[in-house]
């Protein structure tokens, strides 16, 4: 007969009770995980595996503030765990919308997990932690940065789709259109039902005015990923134009009285030259451009600032962002409102704190 001590016996206890746990977020029973997880919290309720499923189940089921507040509880206690560290760096990055601080947050979760990983000699995490490097850095539009993680995850990955993929986006919003399209071909080779990778060889076929590649690779991303993708929201253009001008007409009375030398003007896409006016460029996907100088910056000996200044809506980019007619029409406002800041002379900081990025 096998005599097992009281410790002994309550690790196995511990053991199957988070086995239990794993089954159910296996079979994406979630609520019953972090029932589970819960439950067996409240006899151990430092334990690192039990702290991670309850906010990996969290996330789950929807409940996002609380999911943070789980993966900093987690983190308090295994503070080098690294699928902890990874969880929450993927949370803060991928699951918090628009939520720049969050992004920024997970990419210095990255930043430790991978140097941990690195130390560990774990060549996959290593990878994941790239991979997640890059993609948080692209959504903060530090695209160039993204591109030093994305080729150093390939360089542990060499055949990996997913950092191709994020790679091509790089490259893309960086506005070198050749090796983006480039690596968005080598994604299809390996996936070739990748939607995205067939939305931004769209995109780069409809900036060449080659419309039949372009409408080809959209309905095939369309087709494939239909909630992701779907079809841009198309006004005519009569209805367009009067968004435009409810929108200017909305503007507080101290912002119209420096608009009378301003011209608006709509065009389908950005160019080459609006993108390539700065460093680092314009997003192609961006949806208005403000050209001049800012109303407090004019100086009156220089002649370049008596010239009219602009303001430019993209319609392809702004129906492509938009779900329905109403969120159109809304954002084109947003979007007047947006580069009238810029007039006004705010930054991006500026704007995003004002709800208007």
């Amino acid at each position: 007969m096998v005599k097992r001590t009281a410790k002994q016996g309550e690790a196995q206890g511990v053991d199957a009770r988070l086995d239990q746990v794993a089954d159910a977020f296996e079979a994406t029973d979630f609520e019953a995980a972090l029932s589970r997880a819960e439950a067996l919290l409240k006899d151990v309720p430092e334990s690192p595996e039990a702290l991670h499923y309850r906010a990996a189940a969290l996330v789950e089921v929807g409940r996002l503030e609380d999911a943070g507040r789980a993966y900093g509880a987690a983190l308090k206690v295994a503070p080098e765990d690294l699928e902890i560290l990874f969880g929450a760096a993927e949370f803060l990055v991928c699951r918090t919308g628009e939520d720049r601080e969050a992004v920024e947050e997970g990419l210095e979760w990255c930043a430790r997990g991978r140097k941990l990983a690195q130390k560990a000699d774990d060549v996959e995490l290593v990878y994941e932690f790239l991979l997640l490097e890059g993609l948080g850095l692209n959504q903060l539009g530090e695209c160039e940065a993204a591109l030093k993680s994305l080729d150093a995850a390939l360089e542990h990955m060499p055949r990996s789709p997913d950092a191709q993929l994020e790679r091509g986006i790089a490259l893309f919003e960086l506005c070198r259109f050749p090796p983006a399209q480039e690596a968005f071909e080598r994604v299809l080779k390996d996936t070739p039902e990748e939607a995205w990778a067939h939305h931004y060889l769209g995109l780069i076929a409809e900036r060449k005015g080659d419309a039949r590649e372009a409408k080809k690779r959209f309905g095939r991303a369309q087709v494939l990923a239909p909630e992701e993708l779907p079809p841009p929201v198309a006004l005519e253009e009569a209805a367009f134009d009067r968004a435009v001008e409810d929108a200017m007409r909305a503007l507080p009375a101290q912002v119209k009285q420096y608009m009378d030398n301003v011209t608006l003007a709509v065009e389908d896409l950005p160019s080459d030259e609006d993108l390539l006016g700065q460093q680092p460029p314009l997003s192609p996907c961006i949806l208005g451009v403000f050209r001049g100088t800012p109303v407090g910056e004019r100086s009156v000996t220089d002649a370049a600032d008596h010239f009219p200044a602009s303001i430019v809506l993209y319609q392809r980019n702004l129906e492509r962002f938009a779900r329905t007619r109403e969120e159109l029409i809304e954002q084109i406002g947003i979007t007047v409102m947006h580069e009238v800041g810029h007039l006004m002379g705010l930054d991006e900081d500026d704007l995003w704190e004002r709800g208007l990025d």
